[in-house]
């Protein structure tokens, strides 16, 4: 059976929204980095938490590259008009995961002016900020953004705020929100599962309860948002954009799988937080953070299929970017997708270096006689 290209623009969504997903369950990464002061009662416990995050920082920030790389080779025109158009958020959310990087590098060295609170605050800065700016930024593609796009492709955006006028939208507000109380959470359940260190596991429950009630109203909020708000639809022919009510419910109901899968996600996601507060589990981030990948999996896939509208533009309806008119070529689509088919090797290999770094949990007694810790 000959592919055609709109199978590989559908297969390469997909695989956006499987990135995209596996990136926001990385964030536990930052949702940790803004516990140390919650968790951690003494500087030791402080070192403690750090390292336990430090095996795994480049995680994230290598899941972002992943995501930004994929939308800039499969459709090329959003990353042109979000990248270009939304300026000042896009450096914001750059700026706050360099500082992440410094942070871990510099925080334990000789001579250092600044102390070791100064990078802690960085870190709290990056789990904060940039989780809160990363999800305003998804969330524009629900809520649609201010730009238009001319015959020849070229793009502009329609105010001088590059991008931050995305902050007025409270559903923006809350899907960036619910972003920081989900990383928080996952980040307490990955400590619960790293460290062997009773005096802060202990506390991980009051942490994990209280998030996590935050996210789910938040969480419900954006969802009951998502299937009863008006979508944009596209003709597959004429490219023609309209408005059509109840969208996204619509394709649930016709896609009842996607639907089951959604369910899946959310009942995976509640059960990891049950075990962890009812069942006194340690493996409870396995089962949110399954749950994590098949939920943001599937909000972010919906988005491309159906002919629906994945980036409406709020100053020109028939700007608006979809699979199709801001897909790559053909050619370029077939040749990545068979470099795509090595995705699984390295995925693999990340699991394992995960299961090898993890497979005994970190003490104080071994950050203390480490002399090249973070």
């Amino acid at each position: 059976m000959d592919i055609t290209l709109l199978d590989l623009q559908i297969y390469w969504w997909l695989l956006v929204s499987i990135i995209g997903a596996l990136f926001v369950f990385m964030t536990f990464v930052q949702g940790g980095q803004t516990l140390l002061y919650t968790l951690a009662k003494s500087d030791v416990e402080r070192d403690l938490l750090v390292n336990s995050l430090g095996r795994k920082w480049e995680l994230t920030f290598t899941g972002l590259v992943m995501f930004g790389g994929a939308l800039f080779a499969a459709f090329p025109l959003f990353y042109a008009v979000s990248f270009g158009g939304a300026y000042f958020v896009w450096m914001a959310i750059l700026f706050c995961f360099i500082i992440q990087a410094v942070s871990y590098e510099y925080r334990k060295k000789p001579d250092n002016v600044y102390g070791e609170r100064f990078y802690e605050i960085l870190l709290y800065i990056n789990g904060s900020l940039g989780i809160f700016l990363i999800g305003v930024a998804l969330g524009t593609l629900f809520s649609g953004a201010n730009f238009s796009v001319n015959d020849m492709n070229l793009s502009k955006w329609t105010t001088n705020y590059g991008g931050l006028e995305a902050l007025l939208n409270p559903f923006n507000i809350a899907f960036g929100l619910m972003l920081v109380f989900l990383a928080r959470v996952q980040g307490a359940l990955y400590f619960l599962n790293s460290l062997d260190a009773l005096e802060i596991t202990q506390r991980v429950k009051a942490v994990v309860s209280s998030n996590f009630l935050i996210f789910l109203a938040l969480f419900i909020y954006i969802l009951v948002t998502i299937l009863f708000q008006d979508g944009y639809v596209y003709d597959a022919k004429s490219g023609q954009v309209s408005i059509a009510s109840m969208k996204f419910l619509h394709i649930f109901l016709e896609l009842p799988l996607l639907l089951l899968s959604l369910i899946v996600g959310i009942v995976l996601l509640v059960y990891g937080v049950y075990i962890a507060l009812f069942k006194e589990s340690q493996k409870a981030i396995f089962f949110t953070g399954s749950g994590t990948v098949i939920t943001v999996t599937i909000l972010l896939f919906i988005l491309g299929i159906h002919q629906s509208v994945f980036y409406p533009s709020l100053s020109d309806m028939q700007s608006s970017l979809t699979i199709q008119n801001s897909s790559g070529s053909y050619y370029t689509l077939s040749v990545m997708a068979i470099v795509s088919l090595l995705v699984p090797i390295v995925l693999g290999y990340i699991f394992a270096v995960w299961r090898s770094m993890d497979k005994t949990k970190l003490t104080i007694d071994e950050i203390q006689s480490d002399s090249h810790h973070y």
